[in-house]
């Protein structure tokens, strides 16, 4: 059974469910478990959003594949003025996106501290990028074609840079998504 499928059940399912009394116990408790914990996610969330408001330039965050109303309030609040990240590949890094290694004349010659940068940005993204590959056809055909030459934790890492690197320009230039330009 999914996820999807479980949240929708109520008491009356478990007892259907099972032959066994103690597996319908168990199911009747998950199931009122899930359905308290729905609401009080609920009230958070009304909460949260009745007392932050997205800027002008995080509205247009809404519009990448991926990143809703919670998400956006989480990167929104995480990076402040998106205009201290000089270029793209800054923003990415302190998103913890990109590998800390240093090379020189294509030698590796260390790495650095993989633990710099904002680790609620890297969660947010990794669970946009997760969103994205659910919702999204172009998404998932990027993603299935890292996931052939890599593996699937390496992959979402890139798609969850790509998601960071478009974001950076959405926010920069106040524009909204636009998937021709990242992904082809």
């Amino acid at each position: 059974m999914s996820a999807r499928d479980i949240k929708k059940l109520d008491q009356s399912n478990a007892d259907t469910l099972f032959d066994n009394p103690f597996l319908t116990l168990a199911a009747g408790n998950t199931i009122s478990t899930i359905r308290f914990l729905k609401t009080r996610i609920a009230e958070i969330e009304k909460a949260v959003k009745a007392h932050i408001k997205l800027t002008p330039e995080f509205r247009y965050l809404l519009t990448t594949p991926g990143i809703g109303e919670i998400l956006g309030l989480t990167i929104m609040l995480e990076v402040g003025d998106i205009r201290r990240f000089p270029k793209v590949g800054n923003y990415s890094s302190y998103c913890r996106c990109v590998k800390s290694e240093r090379f020189s004349n294509s030698k590796k010659k260390g790495e650095g501290n993989r633990k710099n940068g904002n680790k609620y940005l890297a969660w947010a993204y990794v669970e946009a990028a997760n969103f994205a590959i659910r919702h999204y056809p172009e998404i998932q055909s990027f993603y299935q074609r890292k996931k052939v030459k890599t593996n699937g934790i390496v992959a979402i890492k890139a798609l969850s840079n790509k998601l960071a690197r478009a974001s950076y320009y959405i926010m920069r230039d106040q524009v909204p998504y636009d998937k021709g330009k990242f992904f082809r």
